[in-house]
């Protein structure tokens, strides 16, 4: 006999989601993945000067906003015709900004949202939050182990507070930098800035290395069926990122299921919406022509999410994606990186298609990132500029596509009137934890999500260890507080 499970709101991610799941015999039938906040910043946007997409869009997330800064730059600099102008300082502090971001995203999802999955940490320090409550998993890292993921867990706290002061080195704050605008950056690079970013980075580094990456190979060696859970649809895409002087750190792609590589055009982007909270009149468009007017009554729609598709597929986005793409097109970082962790498992590189594969691979992308981060700071050059002029145009259209911790993000824009007249975001969520499309074809994680089998209806740690693996990140927008510490629900936007 079927029985549904329904898990609101899924706990340890960034947002409001919720997860539902049909079992019949043990094993997840059908599943449905949904978004439960209404974001709405399109609306916002629109009949505003178009700079100010650069400082409202980063307001969709705390926790990585330098994506939203990245990409909406990007397309207001498109936009503006300044795309061919950025200065070679501009573009490498753009990138550092970024990857500390990164850095700073990929710990904080390993060891702060993730981790407590696999390890009994409560047996290390007791019943202490935020250790419980918890679901009770198969915990099977031994205590040792165990004793070292609690320390890990505590250092990691001050690696990201780390990475959060080398991103105000270039950035200005965190979250929401000032440091990344419109034709490049704010801040010029000097002597002083790039010692004090590069001793954090350093020890960032020395983190990663000797405790992240043997962190994540210990619990793959304790979980090593979970190379065979969620696999999902094992369709990649990847958009590119980190735009330098030389070019893109990640290389754009579709990687097929058989990893097959294909060329990414942006103009293949879809967005269904049969089964979200929006009308149908704006199903299948491209984000160009896309709107966002929400219909809260309708039929059948279960997320404030679309379902974004390439070519009428659905696909994965993330780490595991940009570093299949490097790894098939040979990108020799990558393969070393990546055939040295697959070596150490005893496992193919199939295995990376799976809760444990997408854990790995973001723990080798903070490594390859990290990396890349002490070479962009030689590169710079401190009596060179870091900005360009530049002028609204009266009419203009941009596109920002690059890669946030998260996966493929993407900004769309149209100016009329040297105003905002249509502003639409994809965010890598939305890629990842989509509801179905207009042809009933599931989300990267509902697809991942069917086929699991479930131990225990009353403890389903199984769905959520799927769901994380994927690092969610819906509507996280962020909230007022009024000087009692009370949230206000309804505000004017002027």
């Amino acid at each position: 006999m079927s029985e549904k499970i329904r898990i609101d709101p899924i706990t340890r991610i960034e947002g409001h989601m919720a997860v539902e799941a049909v079992i019949d015999d043990g094993t997840v039938k059908d599943a449905k993945s949904a978004g439960t906040l209404f974001r709405g910043f399109e609306i916002i946007l629109q009949g505003r000067d178009p700079r100010d997409a650069n400082r409202l869009t980063q307001r969709i997330c705390g926790v990585c906003p330098t994506a939203h800064a990245t990409a909406s730059a990007l397309c207001i600099d498109e936009a503006f015709g300044l795309t061919n102008e950025i200065p070679a300082n501009a573009k490498l502090i753009r990138a550092l900004i970024f990857g500390a971001n990164f850095l700073q995203s990929h710990i904080l999802h390993f060891y702060h949202l993730a981790a407590l999955d696999y390890l009994d940490a409560a047996s290390v320090v007791g019943d202490l939050a935020p250790f419980v409550p918890r679901y009770e998993g198969d915990y099977r890292v031994s205590s040792e182990v165990s004793a070292e993921l609690v320390n890990h867990y505590l250092r990691a706290l001050d690696i990201r507070r780390k990475c959060q002061e080398m991103l105000s080195i270039f950035g200005g704050k965190m979250p929401h930098n000032v440091g990344i605008v419109p034709g490049g950056v704010t801040e010029r690079p000097t002597e002083d800035k790039i010692t004090n970013f590069l001793w954090r980075l350093n020890e960032i580094r020395d983190f990663v290395v000797n405790s992240y990456i043997p962190d994540v190979i210990a619990v793959a060696k304790a979980y090593s069926d979970y190379f065979e859970v969620g696999i999902g649809c094992r369709r990649l895409l990847a958009y590119g990122g980190f735009d330098l002087p030389s070019g893109k750190l990640f290389k754009a792609g579709i990687v097929a299921p058989d990893l097959r590589l294909e060329r990414f055009a942006k103009e293949h982007i879809t967005e269904d919406v049969k089964h979200s909270w929006y009308v149908d009149s704006d199903s299948g468009k491209n984000p160009t022509a896309g709107r966002t007017e929400a219909e809260l009554n309708k039929k059948g729609a279960y997320s404030f999410l679309k379902s974004p598709r390439y070519k009428g597929e659905a696909c994965e986005v993330g780490p595991l994606a940009r570093m299949v793409s490097n790894y098939v097109q040979d990108s020799s970082e990558t393969k070393e990186l990546v055939d040295s962790l697959l070596g150490e498992l005893d496992a193919g590189v199939d295995a990376l298609f799976s809760v444990l594969g997408r854990h790995a691979a973001r723990a080798l992308e903070a490594k390859l990132v990290a990396d890349a981060m002490a070479v962009w700071l030689q590169q710079l050059k401190p009596n060179e500029p870091v900005i360009v002029d530049s002028k609204i145009p009266e009419q203009g259209t941009g596109a920002g596509l690059t890669e946030a911790p998260r996966g493929a993000v993407g900004h769309w824009m149209t100016v009329k009137g040297a105003k905002i007249d249509r502003y639409q975001v994809i965010t890598p969520t939305a890629w990842n934890a989509s509801p179905r499309d207009d042809k009933g074809q599931p989300g990267a994680v509902e697809q991942a999500i069917i086929g699991t089998k479930v131990k225990d209806r009353d403890n389903p740690f199984e769905l959520v260890r799927i769901v994380r693996a994927f690092d969610p990140c819906l509507a996280c927008s962020v909230h007022l507080l009024d000087v009692r510490g009370s949230e206000l629900g309804v505000f004017r936007v002027v």
